[in-house]
């Protein structure tokens, strides 16, 4: 007998990796772990919080031992079956749909049939085309752009078609068009899980992204989670990345973050709505401000800084008498300095509010559906046939 919850946050910290991902070797990610990784890198990570929900059951983490995971909460892995290692397939599966053919990439740049109908639509030539660090492109590139206006076109080896313009020189609105215009080319073959609008300010040689990035992805190709606790008249609130996502489906409402401490604050504002609600959250600056960057020692401290506003969630969580779960969408590990890459890797399934006396270990669970059929087993949602996952709801001793 699962004990129903009212409310639920689940926050992905976007590329927590914990390795171990049975078919890394394929995607050239033999020995990646993210969040292992970056403890030793760091020599040791404090993160009293996160220790006690139970990430270091999961793998080794140096400074965050497993016998520090405590009563009332639950730990396992999660293992992806989705071809691909981005954020949107990740997500996705997390929701019950798993992609059998990963989307497209170019690591060749893109070709004519997408590009020079990309340029007669905006009017401009493009800059770039080809596979890039965003950050070392825009240094190299932003100049020109400046000078030019013609905006800066770069891929990785997700599937992603970058659009990266100054605020001073391209509009916010603007930008965003074009990318709308490059979504509506991106189909079909050409099909990228996400075209990402880049902004960013500065003078030469200091140039900074800013946090107003918008993702425009393909909309799921079927029902999911989100859709099914709509129906149910559960609401379904997205924080940061996860309306651009979803494309806005299966959400009551959502709100763009501007970091991760915002993220949180989101996070927590929803929560305190009445009623039944489901809060998605992603915390995207893991990923982009450090794993991307190969910066090992910004990553843990943004997991220090995530890790001091544990409590924060969790008094939230306590007041709405729901659960918290946290857990990744890939991995993204900053040591593996001869790649910016995402990492095919395990991901943490971290909660609190279960009912034992003691910490459960619900082992390693595949596909990521599994946390998304719990949740909605646990706010009373109905899936029916169709969505991939099996609930551990019952596993969890509430």
């Amino acid at each position: 007998m699962v004990r129903r919850v009212d409310r639920v946050a689940l926050v992905v910290c976007d590329s927590f990796g914990v390795g171990g991902a049975p078919d890394a070797a394929a995607y050239g990610d033999s020995g990646s772990n993210t969040i292992g990784h970056v403890a030793d890198a760091a020599g040791g990570l404090r993160a009293p919080n996160l220790a006690a929900l139970g990430l270091g059951c999961l793998t080794e983490v140096a400074g965050v031992p497993c016998g520090e995971a405590a009563p009332g909460t639950a730990h396992g892995a999660l293992v992806e079956q989705s071809a691909g290692k981005d954020t949107t397939t990740g997500h996705w599966e997390i929701c019950g749909v798993v992609l059998e053919r990963p989307f497209p990439t170019y690591p060749d740049g893109f070709p004519p049939e997408v590009i020079e109908p990309f340029e007669r639509a905006i009017g401009l030539e493009v800059l770039g085309n080809r596979a890039a660090s965003g950050t070392d492109i825009i240094r190299e590139l932003g100049e020109e752009h400046l000078r030019t206006r013609r905006p800066i076109v770069y891929t990785s080896a997700d599937s992603v078609f970058q659009v990266a313009t100054h605020v001073d020189v391209v509009p916010l609105e603007e930008l965003y068009e074009w990318c709308r215009v490059a979504r509506g080319i991106l189909d079909g073959d050409h099909g990228v899980g996400r075209v990402i609008a880049r902004p960013f300010a500065g003078p030469p040689g200091a140039f900074v992204r800013t946090p107003d990035r918008r993702d425009f992805s393909v909309p799921p190709p079927g029902t999911t989670v989100l859709d099914r606790c709509l129906q149910a008249g559960v609401s379904v609130y997205g924080v940061g990345k996860i309306g651009d996502i979803f494309s806005g489906r299966g959400l009551s409402e959502f709100r763009y973050s501007r970091s991760n401490d915002d993220g949180v604050d989101l996070t927590i504002d929803y929560l305190r709505r009445p009623g039944p609600s489901l809060v998605f959250t992603n915390l995207v600056d893991f990923d982009s401000k450090y794993g991307h960057r190969n910066d090992a020692a910004g990553y843990a401290a943004c997991v220090r800084a995530f890790d001091a506003r544990v409590p924060d969630l969790l008094g939230a969580v306590r007041e709405a008498d729901g659960m918290l779960f946290l857990t990744g969408d890939h991995g993204c590990d900053p040591t593996t300095l001869e790649s910016t890459d995402h990492t095919r890797e395990r991901t943490p399934m971290l909660a609190w509010g279960a009912g034992g006396r003691e910490a459960v270990d619900v082992g390693t669970r595949s596909p990521f559906g599994d946390l998304g059929a719990t949740i909605a087993d646990l706010l009373g949602v109905e899936l029916g046939d169709g969505l991939a996952g099996r609930s551990f709801a019952a596993e969890l001793g509430r």
